[in-house]
């Protein structure tokens, strides 16, 4: 009998992983909690939300689950890895104690601080007092405020000037722009140089590294507009050299590993190292406790290994045996969303065209936003597709992604039409 696998979430994050396990000759059937209607040609989608955890642990136990991926950072940080494991069911990702990776950013920097591993220098603040002062007599400008908590990769501000930062500790940590992520606050001095995201399996003691991507989070070309979270992505990045996974290796990624097990937090799952490469050398940005979204959609499309197999051995701390292996290509992902993304948008429309990808060899459209009605497939979210597509080198992937993005139409479509031009630097 081939194994039964639930995934929890319902965006391109979680399309891609279940693209993946569906190739994986050990499955025979996969739900996905709640799912969207691109994942529905692939899994039974069921009407549990990701943090519905009572409702997720009792479907997993009726349907004997034999492993449940959680693909998103809010249910990982409120424990339903360990909501899993406390009736017997096999599940992969971080548990609680774990996921505080990504859950508070005090946490993180104060780890790498205490572990020496590189990043930005920084300090901690618990109430707006305390950081405007700080700000008026030792800050340099820019600096970077963040939000302590989950706020959808949007609790960043960079700030140009005195003025601004003092506004920005309004919005944070007065106002709660960002709720309660902004109970405490990150001030941290601001890097310059290029990002660079590295996705990793890790089983608690051994880490594999995935391939690297980059993320493209400004809503409009030419890095212009709001922030939002992620509007298209490209694997591998050319700035992610030898020399830089040598530095990454030694310093950074079994050093994160080896620092969360002597905090008695060991970490199995995928840590997502967003990296900043500064003239100084590569320093930790942010972590993650999950598959970024977009970089899965340009990571596992280019995954060789069985995915089953790879988060089996993580759960069961066999990592050491895994040969992880990446295809020798490219790949870019361009995202299709509303127009007034981020902030507001009318959903609802009919997409037309998504029949061109079937049988389309190294092309694929992971849905973000949608959801199957009467009338067909509509947008139902800001971000609603994440056309993506492979090709030799990086030029060519673009061109074909940029090309498939032509073969799908919804009223207030829009996209970014740079993805991936840093290339044309490299």
């Amino acid at each position: 009998m081939g194994m039964k696998v639930l995934i929890v979430g319902g965006g391109g994050r979680e399309h891609a992983i279940a693209a993946c396990v569906a190739k994986s000759p050990k499955v025979d059937k996969i739900y996905c909690a709640p799912g969207n209607a691109g994942i529905g040609q692939i899994a039974e989608c069921v009407p549990i939300g990701a943090m519905e955890f009572d409702k997720i642990v009792a479907f997993a136990k009726e349907q004997a689950i034999d492993l449940t991926i959680v693909g998103m950072d809010d249910p990982l940080v409120g424990g339903l890895v360990d909501a899993l494991e406390a009736e017997g069911l096999r599940a992969f990702g971080p548990r609680k104690n774990a996921a505080i990776l990504e859950g508070s950013k005090a946490f993180s920097k104060d780890l790498m601080k205490k572990y020496n591993i590189p990043t930005a220098a920084y300090e901690n603040f618990d109430n707006a007092e305390d950081a405007v002062k700080y700000l008026k007599e030792q800050a340099s400008f820019p600096i970077v405020l963040k939000a302590d908590g989950l706020a959808l990769g949007k609790g960043v501000l960079i700030c140009n000037t005195l003025e601004e930062a003092l506004a920005g500790v309004d919005e944070i940590m007065l106002d709660k722009k960002f709720g309660a992520a902004g109970n405490r606050m990150v001030i941290e001095e601001f890097m310059t140089g290029r990002e660079v995201s590295v996705l990793s399996f890790v089983d608690g003691k051994t880490i594999r590294i995935m391939t690297s991507a980059q993320d493209h989070k400004r809503a409009k070309d030419g890095d212009q507009g709001l922030n939002t979270g992620g509007m298209g992505t490209f694997s591998p990045s050319p700035f992610y050299t030898e020399e830089v996974d040598a530095f990454c290796k030694k310093y950074i990624y079994q050093a994160t590993v080896d620092a969360m097990a002597a905090e008695g937090r060991p970490f199995k799952g995928v840590i997502f190292f967003g990296l900043m490469l500064t003239p100084n050398g590569p320093k930790v940005l942010e972590y993650n406790a999950r598959f970024g979204d977009p970089e899965a959609q340009v990571v596992l499309p280019r995954m060789k290994n069985d995915i089953i197999e790879v988060m089996e051995a993580c759960v069961d701390g066999t990592l050491d045996q895994i040969d992880l292996q990446f295809e020798d290509n490219a790949a870019v992902c361009v995202v299709l969303a509303s127009d007034g993304y981020p902030v507001s948008y009318e959903k609802g429309f009919v997409i037309n065209g998504l029949e061109n990808f079937d049988g389309k060899d190294g092309y694929y459209c992971f849905h973000a936003g949608t959801k199957l009605t009467d009338k067909g497939i509509v947008t139902n979210g800001g971000r609603v597709l994440g056309v993506t597509a492979k090709g030799d080198t990086l030029k060519e992937a673009r061109a074909n992604a940029y090309a498939a993005t032509e073969w799908i139409s919804f009223e207030n479509k829009c996209m970014r039409h740079d993805i991936g031009k840093a290339i044309d630097e490299a």
